[in-house]
């Protein structure tokens, strides 16, 4: 058997991931003094309702290497495999985390993926890695599975506003006023392990519609792609979204994530976007 662990930034739903039985570590958000346990000690909710009453940008960090010692320690006494999806080590600090504790650890199978991407393109990939250990795929065989797909995924969203941008010393302040007085709104994506710029477009709604397009000009369709939404804030237009996107794609199901707090910190509150492997 093959333990899958997933942490927050994968943006996948607590009882989703308790019901497969595949463990969650906690990314760490710090609001001055205070440190909090990403979706355990404070949900996306609790985040934004600080987020927003805070004059300052909280911070993120890693998951400490102590939160994954007692899965390895239950792989260890079991004869199992672990494989630890990870988020981009270009944007976090997991890989780290996880690979200093692995070292504790030199008698058991343990490997640590850095799948190069966050959010709901992790999630997928979490997903996929549990559905073959769960069939009884060994773990490099898994192994070999997302390293095939992790060049292939796309990531593409934008942000309501740049004020988060701006605090986190991404944008200057003049450019984030005349952008917000231009009504510009980036286009974002995550690039060989990083955020890029994309594109921008005049207004949210010429934006989402850009979205669509990318999508319908990349994405193969079908269920290998893999095709969801994610949001934060903005619910009834991820649903819209998922509409468009269906009338253009052929998929059975495209799944709405929430953004977790470890990623709003970055891209604040109304942010939406789309994941695919092409």
């Amino acid at each position: 058997m093959t333990i899958i662990v997933a942490d927050t930034t994968c943006g996948l739903p607590r009882a989703m991931l308790e019901a497969r039985g595949i463990p969650l570590i906690p990314q760490v958000v710090t609001f001055g003094e205070e440190s909090f346990h990403d979706s355990q000690e404070m949900d996306t909710a609790m985040f934004l309702q600080r987020l927003k009453a805070s004059s300052v940008l909280p911070k993120t960090a890693a998951p400490e290497p102590s939160l994954y010692v007692p899965i390895f320690k239950q792989a260890q006494e079991n004869g199992e495999s672990v494989i630890v999806v990870a988020p981009t080590g270009k944007a976090s600090g997991t890989v780290r985390s996880a690979e200093t504790a692995a070292q504790d650890f030199a008698g058991v199978d343990i490997h640590v993926v850095d799948t190069q991407t966050i959010s709901c393109n992790l999630g997928s990939l979490v997903l996929l890695a549990d559905d073959m250990a769960k069939a009884g795929e060994s773990a490099s065989e898994i192994v070999a599975k997302l390293n095939d797909l992790i060049p292939r995924g796309r990531l593409y969203f934008l942000v309501d506003t740049l004020e988060y941008l701006a605090k986190g010393g991404r944008i200057g302040g003049a450019k984030r006023l005349l952008a917000e007085l231009l009504e510009i709104k980036p286009i974002l994506q995550v690039k060989n392990g990083q955020v890029e710029s994309f594109e921008q477009q005049r207004t949210k709604k010429r934006a989402l519609a850009r979205l669509v397009e990318v999508v319908a000009e990349q994405c193969p369709g079908g269920d290998s792609a893999h095709l969801c939404v994610i949001q934060v804030e903005a619910e009834n237009e991820a649903q819209v979204l998922v509409a468009e996107l269906k009338s253009r794609v052929s998929v059975s199901q495209i799944p709405i994530y929430e953004l977790p707090p470890a990623i709003v910190v970055h891209a604040g509150p109304r942010a939406m976007g789309v994941g695919f492997f092409a």
